[in-house]
Order: structure tokens, then sequence, then C-alpha cells
């Protein structure tokens, strides 16, 4: 591993507030009435042309906000070496708009040179964990900075994994340094999917590494045999057995930077922020009723 200055680079700290993504819709809504959010995050690969309406927009948003950059297409996971061009783009970015964090996904999605429009799972094994390892490094050493890496929503499991989920992504942090955003979404997703159990996920994860949350909307279906499937789809609220899970990893690990993601059917501005609020609300009542539990203990 290469040694890494997690401290180099960082821009503005993202503070311990709930966020939400950045949409165009609301860019005007944003700039004209100043809201009280703790932070905006960005797709690193929506903002990666030279310039343009989006660039003016968000600089003067950075302006006024802490700012998250979030990736979808580094493709951590492929059975093939990184994108040096695609890498060399999210640095010019990352220098651009210096955010306080910036993470990418525990996935794939690039097959020679196609990118595919999803995020794919990865397996489980030595060999997996070996590649995924040497291009976290390659990220970290290229940025100069610490990344987090994001758990999947995932559908199937490989057979021929070797590891847990946890296990895989602890290893991850041990071998490289990096850091984690806990997707409380994509858990209750892939707890659903593969029958596991989503309380004990969160409280066997590396809880320590981790420094920021997702939380979204999932889409309900079923699959072949009737048994209930969902789907990350990220276009509706987050739903209520999402929130009593992020209070409950609240309750064990304290507040933390909590970022709404709303990507499809986007809503109102007045929308979006009510969930933010609610998140806030949450992460502050859930934390002082555990420091509450802990005097009385």
């Amino acid at each position: 591993m290469t040694p890494v200055n997690h401290d180099q680079g960082l821009g503005t700290p993202i503070p311990t507030r709930a966020g939400v993504g950045l949409k165009p819709e609301h860019y005007r809504t944003i700039l004209e009435a100043g809201p009280d959010i703790g932070f905006f995050e960005v797709h690193a690969e929506n903002y990666m042309g030279a310039g343009g309406p989006p660039h003016r927009y968000l600089t003067e948003i950075r302006g006024l906000y802490p700012l998250s950059l979030h990736g979808v297409g580094l493709s951590i996971g492929a059975d093939r070496p990184l994108d040096r061009s695609h890498l060399n783009r999210l640095k010019g970015l990352i220098e651009r708009y210096q955010p306080g964090l910036f993470s990418e996904h525990l996935a794939w999605s690039t097959h020679n040179t196609a990118y595919l429009d999803d995020l794919l799972p990865v397996p489980y094994t030595a060999e997996s964990l070996s590649r995924v390892v040497s291009h976290i490094d390659e990220v970290q050493e290229a940025l100069g900075r610490q990344m987090l890496l994001e758990n999947p929503s995932t559908y199937l499991a490989f057979a021929e994994s070797t590891y847990s989920e946890i296990d895989f992504i602890a290893e991850l942090v041990r071998r490289t340094g990096c850091g984690l955003l806990l997707d409380v979404n994509n858990v209750h997703v892939a707890s659903t999917n593969q029958q596991w159990d989503p309380i004990r996920y969160i409280d066997e994860y590396p809880l320590a590494h981790v420094q920021e949350i997702h939380l979204a909307g999932y889409t309900p279906e079923a699959d072949e045999k009737g048994r209930p499937l969902l789907i990350d789809t990220h276009d509706r609220p987050v739903d209520d057995i999402v929130w009593d899970l992020y209070e409950h990893t609240i309750g064990r690990l304290g507040p933390v930077p909590t970022l709404i993601e709303w990507d499809a059917n986007v809503p109102t501005w007045p929308q979006l922020k009510a969930e933010a609020e609610r998140a806030e609300a949450i992460m502050f009542s859930a934390h002082r009723k555990e420091q509450a539990r802990a005097v009385a203990r």
C-alpha cells in the first residue's frame, strides 16, 4: 500500500449534518433562496466537461456550501486496469472544486471500451480482493487523498465467494487505508434480497471507518417465485424501514454526514429538503438517546 496523506487536497470539511444530491432542477432555487442545508453532493461524471452552465452553477453553489463528490464510473471492481484518462479527469475535477469527501462504489461498470449503465457486483474472493486493493491504492495515490468506498446494493450472491461482504470490506480498509460510505438503503435492499439480518449487518460493519451515510428510496418487486425483491432506484422518499435502520446505525455510530439520494423522478425542492430535515432530526435524536442509555448503564 502506498502511504496517502489523507489531508492533502481536502476542501471545506463536510459538516455533521444532512445534505442532498444537487440537481439542475434546483440550481436557481438554491442560489436565490440560500436554504439552510448541510452540504451538497454531485456525481463526478456529470461535471467532467470543461465548462458550460453546469460548471457555472456548481461554481456558485460550491462558493456557498460544502461539497461531496461521488463517483460512479471508476469501475473499482473491474477485472481490467483502471481507465487512466477517467482518473485524470476526476483528479482535475477534485482540484477544481476541492470537495470535502470523495467516494466511489464497490462495483464494476466497464467491459473492454464499453461503459455499462449499471453498478455490477464483485465476487468476494482473494483474487477480487487483491485487484480491488490495487485499484484503490492507484486511485488514492493519483488523487493524493483518501477515498471512501460504498457498500453495494446486491440481488444475488456469487457461489465462488469465500469472504462475507463485511469481511471483504473490512479487509479492503485494512489493506488500503480507505474510508467507508455506508449506504443504509443498500443494506436494507441487499439484506431483503439475500435474506440477511440488516441489524446484524450494521452491528458487524467496520463502523469506525464510516465518514458518510447515504439514504435513498427503493422499488419493491417480486422474483419469479413471488419472494420480495427490492430494486435500488433512488426515485422516491426514503422508506420507513430504512429510517428505522438509520436510527439504529446512528445509535451505534453517532452523528455522521448523511446524504439524501434522489436521482430519478426528482421531487420539488421543499420535498427534498424535508427528507434532509428528517435525517438531521433522527441523527441527533438517536445520538442523544444512545448517550442517555450510556449514562444509565
